[in-house]
């Protein structure tokens, strides 16, 4: 479920940087390994134990290295370029002693990738060789994420010339970079998938999987998919749209933001307490926002920046304290509207009861949303639903008084709870007018 850019944006992005000769690489290389003793695995950075506490996306690093993560995750390598706070990832990562777990995209057939076809297979063969080439040497990079469910998001994984490629790229990169081990990441563990993994990948050092609400039994399924190297829990967070419960419309329900941090810390626990040490660690789904079913389902932190509850469970489950400032807690969201459906223009109601572990008065903000029409599959971009300020009250608190929309369709009623100390909470509900 990455944040995906387009197949030819991407490739442009890569071959332009590439032909520019841009280059983050740098003195003081990392030099990473996977060392085993009699099954067991460690991951070392420069000769040290290096656990991944980490998080997907490249915002809010300063927060995450206060809160006690130490690693970032990207999809692509034009994101080893981004500037973050006025400076290229890398650099800034490396500044604040955060480690970089590369991705390098690999295609999908779902977006026109033809394994038969020669030249698309050699040009992704040169842009993967390429890539490591310019940034082997940076002093911030972990490991390698070769390509993100490259199988297809829905795939079972039988399609066996995905993973002889995935290895034969791997090979790629292992002989031109032998100090980062080379990672893989997979759309959930099926035993089909797993078997051609162990079968046709000898050249993969750590397995990456995303899973969501699977995600506290990961360790276990693996071991009994017969999966015996290191692996890392590479998504995770509530559970996806869709594997939720749905309304009779099938509009998928979003748990509250307070019930998805329960989930990442449990998954975050779980997780790396019953894997033995094969779990390599973890990278939570995401460390900023973006648009996906909704505008708050997998996002850590609002678009405005303000801290969700489920950056404040990681930052628990890393460290074992909870930050210094919380984020409020919403613990009723109620309104006759809630998964029903309602007259076009019926006035309504809703109560929400939250609380701030620091006593900070709270402010709260609601709005009336359009259901996503069309939820893309795998992470693609979605366009973000009008809302309807006309539907609410002037004034708003606790309670609110609202006017179910004029026009037919299915809507969300959003709440939005802040401290005013930089933290939120967020719920919503669905319903449809009629």
């Amino acid at each position: 479920m990455p944040l995906r850019l387009s197949t030819f944006s991407r490739l442009a992005s890569v071959a332009l940087s590439l032909f520019l000769g841009l280059s983050i690489t740098g003195r003081g290389q990392s030099r990473v390994t996977v060392r085993e003793t009699g099954g067991q695995f460690q991951l070392l950075l420069n000769g040290r134990p290096f656990f991944i506490k980490g998080a997907g996306g490249t915002g809010h690093l300063q927060e995450l290295k206060a809160l006690g993560g130490n690693s970032i995750r990207t999809w692509g390598i034009e994101s080893m370029t981004e500037k973050v706070d006025g400076k290229p990832l890398a650099a800034r990562a490396r500044e604040l002693g955060l480690m970089i777990t590369c991705g390098i995209w690999l295609q999908q057939q779902r977006d026109g990738f033809d394994y038969d076809n020669r030249q698309q297979v050699q040009a992704q063969r040169d842009t993967v060789l390429a890539a490591v080439r310019r940034f082997k040497d940076s002093p911030a990079l972990l490991t390698w994420g070769l390509g993100n469910e490259m199988e297809g998001p829905t795939s079972d994984g039988s399609d066996i010339r995905v993973w002889k490629e995935v290895n034969l790229l791997a090979g790629i990169v292992k002989k031109e970079d032998p100090d980062h081990p080379v990672m893989t990441v997979i759309a959930g563990a099926g035993p089909i998938k797993i078997a051609n993994l162990i079968k046709y990948c000898p050249n993969i050092d750590i397995l990456g999987v995303n899973a969501y609400g699977s995600a506290p039994g990961l360790g276990p399924r693996l071991a009994g998919m017969g999966w015996k190297r290191p692996f890392v829990l590479t998504e995770f967070g509530p559970r996806g749209q869709w594997e939720s419960p749905k309304t009779p419309w099938g509009a998928p329900v979003e748990p509250t933001s307070n019930a998805k941090a329960d989930h990442y810390f449990t998954s975050q626990t779980n997780v790396t307490t019953t894997a033995g040490n094969t779990c390599m660690g973890s990278y939570a789904f995401l460390w900023g926002n973006k648009q996906e079913a909704t505008s708050t389902w997998f996002g850590m932190f609002l678009a405005d920046g303000e801290r969700l509850p489920q950056a404040d469970a990681m930052s628990k489950a890393w460290t074992g304290h909870w930050p210094a400032v919380r984020c409020p807690e919403i613990t009723a969201l109620a309104s006759a509207v809630d998964q029903k459906t309602v007259a076009a223009g019926s006035p309504q109601t809703a109560t929400v009861t939250a609380v701030d572990p620091g006593q900070r008065p709270l402010q709260y903000e609601w709005s009336v949303v359009d259901e996503q029409a069309a939820i893309g599959a795998g992470g693609d971009a979605e366009a973000v639903p009008p809302s309807h300020p006309e539907c609410l009250a002037a004034s708003q608190g606790a309670s609110l008084h609202f006017t179910a929309p004029n026009q037919p369709g299915a809507y969300r009623l959003f709440l939005v709870v802040r401290n005013g100390a930089g933290c939120a909470t967020t719920g919503n509900i669905p319903f449809q007018v009629q």
